[in-house]
C-alpha cells in the first residue's frame, strides 16, 4: 500500500515519510538476521505466518515489499534525498540479501541449467537475491556518486565482517565475500569510471589482489570460486600483467580441469568477460596463448551441456571465434562440426538456433573460414531441403532456409560454389514444393538475401535444364502471392519483390509486369494490415523508381470494381495509411505520396485527378455511442475528396506525426536534464548520466536499460536504403512549405480541418 501511494501521490505522501520510514527501516534491518539464520544460512527453522486461505506467507514477501518501497522512493525526485542520508548503510543490508541461501546451493548444485538461468542479468527468475541486486542497480542509476561512495563503505564493513566470521570459524564467511564480488561487479561501470575520476577513493587492484584472487581457491566453495573468475574478468582494465594471466590460468583450469560444474559454468562466463575486454581494449594478444585451451574446454563442456549451460556456450563462443582471425581459421572445422550438431540436435529450441546463427555469422565474415564452414554445411542443409517433408522433423525445413539466409547474408560477394549450386536450387524447389507457411516465407526471405547480395549470380545460374536463376525466383515470388496459398505466406513477400526489383529490373523484362499483377491479385483478397502494408510498399517504391511506368501499369489493368487498379490501389492506400508502422516504411509510404502529390499537381495528370476517395469521417451532432443495430441501419459517413487532396491530408498527419515523435523525444531527454538539475539544485549531488549510460549500454552486461536500440531497423536492405536516413520531419516541411506557394495550393485548403490548419500554421504556411 505505501509503495502505491508513493508511486501515484508522491507529493502528499512528503508529510508521513517521517513517520513512514523508521518503522520500513527498523524493518529491514531486523529481518536481516533473521533472514540470513534461517533462508541465507538454514540455521534455523523459519516462523512464517498463514493467512486465511491457508497459505503461507514467506518472510521473502516482506523483503520483496520493502525493497519495492524503496525503490519506488529513490525514483521520487522530492524524496531521494531521504535515501542519500542513509545509503552506506542501506547498501549494507542490500548485500546481506544478496548472499546466496542453501537451498540455491542446493538447487544449483544439482542444476546447473538453473544456476546460468537464475544467474544471468535477463533471468525471468525472481528471488530475494536478486530483487537486492534490482534495488542495488536502481540506486546507482538515480544516484551515481552517493552509491558508488556508500556502495565502498558497504564493502569495507563485510569484509571485516567475513574476516570476523572466518576467524571464529563460521563456515558461512564465504557468503559474504561472494555477495560483495556480484554487488561490485554488478556495477562495474561505475566504479571504474569514478575511481578513474578520482571520485572514489578506492584501490581497486588491491581489491582485487587480496580478496579476488584470494578466493579462487575452490576448497572454499565452488560458488565462491566462480564468482572470484566472474568478478575478475569484470575488472579486466584493473589487473595488472601479472593478476591478468593468473585469472586466464584459473579460467582455462576451470573449463578443462575442474570436477565442479560450478566452476566450469563460471570459467565459461570468465572466458566472455576477458574477451569482451581485451578484445574491446584492442589487446587480443594476451589471450592468444590461451585459446587453444579455452577452446578446447568449450567443445568439451559443450558436448555434455544441457540447454542453458549451452546457450552460455554459444555465446562465449561467438566471441571467442571473432578474437583472433588467424586461430579461428586454423580451427573452424571443429567450430563449424560443433554449431552443426547443436543444429541439428536442437532445431526446435529458437534461442539455440539463434545462438549458432550468431556463430555462423561471425564465421562467415572470416575468409579464412568460409569454405570449411560451408563444406560442413550446405551438404547438410541442402539434403534437409531435399528430403521428403515426412522425412525430417516438423519445423526443420524452415529453420534450415533461415540458416542458409544467414550464412548468404554474412558472405561477401561472389559468394562461394556450394552456395549457389547446391544451396540455392535446393531453396528454390523446398519453397516451390511446400505448403507449410513458416517454410514459404523463409524461403522466399532467403531468396531475397541471394537478390540483394549476389544479384549477377542469381542472374547468371541455369540448372541442368536450362532454367535461370531469376525466372525461378519469380516463380517463387508468384507462388507466394497466389490466392490458393495463405494470405499470411506474402507477409514479406514484398520485400522480396522490391528487392528483385531494385537489383535485377532491368532482366525482368515481361516477368515485372507479371509480378505487379500478382501483387495486385493478392493485395484485392487481404484483409491483413501487415500483408496489406507489404504489398502497397511495392507500388510505392516503383513511385520512387519508375513512376510513370507504375502509372501507367496501374490505370491500364482493370480493378475488382470495374474502376481501374490505380483506382483501387490508390484507396487502399489512402484508406490505410494512417495504421501503417515501421519508421522505414513510413518514410517509403509517405514520400511516395508526396511524388505523387507533386506529379498530380505539376502534369495536371486525369489519371490522378479524376480518383475520388473518403476524406474525412462525418460525425453526427449526438456524438454518442451507437449500438450494433444503429451502426448497420445508419453507416459511417465520410466526405469525399479528390485523391490527391486526400494524398495531402495525409502528409500534414504524417508531418504530424513527426513532429510529435521528435518532440516526445526532446521532452524525454529534458525531463532527464530536469530532474538532473533539480537534484542538483535541491541535494547538491552530481548525474553521473555518463556513468550509467555506459554500464546499460548493449555490449555490457545490462542490455535492457539500452533504449537507443528498441526500435533499431535491422533489415540490411533497409539499411542500405538512402530513404532509411531521411529525417521524414525536415522532408515534409520543406515539402510542404513549397507546395503552398504552388497557384494549386488555395484549391486544397477548403479540405484542410482545423487540426490539419493548425498543423500547417505551425510550420508558418498560412491557410
Amino acid at each position: 500500500a505505501l509503495t502505491v501511494l508513493m508511486k501515484n501521490v508522491p507529493k502528499q505522501m512528503g508529510q508521513y515519510l517521517g513517520d513512514v520510514l523508521g518503522p520500513v527501516w527498523q524493518t529491514l534491518t531486523t529481518s536481516a538476521d533473521t533472514y540470513v539464520n534461517t533462508t541465507v544460512n538454514a540455521r534455523e527453522d523459519a516462523d512464517d505466518p498463514v493467512d486465511s486461505d491457508g497459505e503461507v506467507l514467506g518472510f521473502e514477501n516482506l523483503v520483496f515489499s520493502i525493497f519495492e518501497f524503496v525503490h519506488a522512493l529513490v525514483e521520487t525526485t522530492k524524496h531521494k534525498q531521504l535515501i542519500i542520508q542513509g545509503i552506506a548503510d542501506l547498501t549494507y543490508y542490500i548485500l546481506l540479501y544478496m548472499q546466496i541461501t542453501e537451498d540455491q546451493i542446493e538447487n544449483w548444485s544439482n542444476n546447473p541449467d538453473a544456476f546460468v538461468e537464475d544467474e544471468d542479468e535477463d533471468s525471468f527468475a525472481y528471488s530475494v537475491r536478486i530483487s537486492a541486486q534490482d534495488l542495488l542497480l536502481a540506486l546507482c542509476q538515480e544516484l551515481a556518486e552517493e552509491c558508488g561512495q556508500g556502495l565502498i563503505v558497504a564493502v569495507g564493513r563485510h569484509l571485516e565482517r567475513a574476516a570476523s566470521q572466518r576467524t571464529a570459524g563460521d563456515p558461512a564467511w564465504w557468503k559474504t565475500h561472494e555477495a560483495v564480488m556480484l554487488a561490485m561487479g554488478s556495477v562495474r561501470d561505475l566504479i571504474l569510471d569514478q575511481v578513474t575520476k578520482g571520485q572514489l577513493q578506492f584501490d581497486l587492484t588491491n581489491f582485487i589482489q587480496s580478496i579476488v584472487l584470494a578466493d579462487l581457491d575452490p576448497n572454499f566453495s565452488p560458488f565462491l570460486a566462480g564468482r572470484a573468475l566472474w568478478c575478475g574478468s569484470r575488472f579486466g582494465q584493473a589487473v595488472t600483467p601479472e593478476m591478468l594471466d593468473r585469472f586466464l590460468q584459473a579460467t582455462v583450469s576451470a573449463l578443462n580441469h575442474s570436477p565442479n560444474p560450478i566452476i566450469k559454468v563460471s570459467g565459461v562466463r570468465s572466458v566472455w568477460g576477458f574477451c569482451e575486454y581485451l578484445k574491446g581494449s584492442g589487446t587480443p594478444g594476451a589471450l592468444q596463448p590461451y585459446l587453444p585451451s579455452i577452446l578446447d574446454g568449450l567443445v568439451t563442456l559443450a558436448t555434455q551441456a544441457s540447454s542453458e549451460v549451452l546457450s552460455l556456450i554459444l555465446e562465449t563462443c561467438c566471441i571467442v571465434v571473432s578474437v583472433d582471425s588467424n586461430f579461428t581459421a586454423a580451427n573452424v572445422g571443429r567450430i563449424s562440426t560443433l554449431c552443426l550438431a547443436v543444429f541439428i540436435k536442437a532445431n526446435n529450441d529458437p534461442v539455440l538456433v539463434a545462438l549458432v546463427q550468431d556463430v555462423v555469422r561471425e564465421l562467415c565474415q572470416n575468409p579464412g573460414c568460409t569454405t570449411t564452414l560451408q563444406t560442413k554445411f550446405i551438404p547438410t542443409l541442402a539434403s534437409i531441403l531435399n528430403a521428403s517433408t515426412d522425412k525430417v522433423p516438423p519445423g526443420m525445413q524452415a529453420v534450415a532456409l533461415d540458416m542458409l539466409e544467414v550464412m548468404v547474408r554474412s558472405s561477401t560477394p561472389p559468394l562461394e560454389e556450394p552456395l549457389i549450386n547446391v544451396a540455392f536450387p535446393a531453396v528454390v524447389q523446398r519453397t516451390l514444393n511446400t505448403d507449410d507457411n513458416s517454410t514459404l516465407q523463409n524461403g522466399g526471405e532467403c531468396l531475397r538475401a541471394y537478390v540483394s547480395v549476389a544479384p549477377d549470380q542469381v542472374i547468371g545460374y541455369h540448372d541442368a535444364e536450362g532454367r535461370l536463376g531469376l525466372q525461378y525466383v519469380v516463380q517463387v515470388a508468384t507462388q507466394l502471392l497466389s490466392p490458393a496459398t495463405s494470405e499470411h505466406t506474402a507477409t514479406f513477400v514484398g520485400r522480396l519483390i522490391t528487392v528483385l526489383i531494385r537489383r535485377a529490373g532491368d532482366h525482368l523484362g515481361d516477368n515485372l509486369d507479371l509480378l505487379l499483377r500478382a501483387v495486385l491479385s493478392k493485395l484485392q483478397g487481404a484483409e491483413t494490415l501487415t500483408v496489406v502494408q507489404n504489398l502497397v510498399l511495392v507500388y510505392a517504391q516503383l513511385v520512387h523508381s519508375q513512376l510513370e511506368g507504375v502509372l501507367t501499369f496501374l490505370a491500364g489493368v482493370p480493378g475488382p470494381s470495374g474502376q481501374s487498379a490505380l483506382h483501387f490501389v490508390l484507396t487502399q492506400w489512402c484508406s490505410k495509411q494512417h495504421l501503417f508502422f515501421g519508421a522505414y516504411e513510413g518514410k517509403v509510404s509517405a514520400v511516395a505520396l508526396a511524388k505523387l502529390l507533386e506529379h498530380g499537381v505539376t502534369s495536371n495528370d486525369s489519371r490522378l485527378q479524376d480518383i475520388i476517395v473518403q476524406g474525412d469521417q462525418v460525425f453526427s451532432p449526438e456524438c454518442r455511442v451507437r449500438t450494433r443495430s444503429q451502426r448497420a441501419s445508419r453507416p459511417e459517413q465520410w466526405t469525399q475528396v479528390p485523391v490527391l487532396v486526400k494524398i495531402f491530408k495525409l502528409l500534414i498527419n504524417e508531418l504530424a506525426n513527426a513532429i510529435d515523435s521528435n518532440m516526445t523525444k526532446d521532452d524525454d531527454e529534458q525531463e532527464s536534464e530536469d530532474e538532473c538539475w533539480e537534484d542538483d539544485e535541491e541535494e547538491g549531488q552530481t548525474n553521473g548520466d555518463t556513468t550509467l549510460a555506459s554500464m546499460f549500454a548493449p555490449s555490457s552486461s545490462y542490455p535492457g536499460y539500452d533504449a537507443d536500440t528498441v526500435d533499431e531497423e535491422d533489415d540490411p536492405d533497409a539499411v542500405s536504403d538512402p530513404l532509411y536516413s531521411l529525417d521524414l520531419q525536415q522532408y515534409l516541411t520543406t515539402f510542404i512549405s513549397t507546395f503552398a506557394q504552388h497557384p494549386a495550393f488555395p484549391v486544397f485548403v477548403p479540405h484542410l480541418n482545423p487540426h490539419e490548419q493548425e498543423v500547417l500554421q505551425g510550420i508558418g504556411v498560412q491557410c
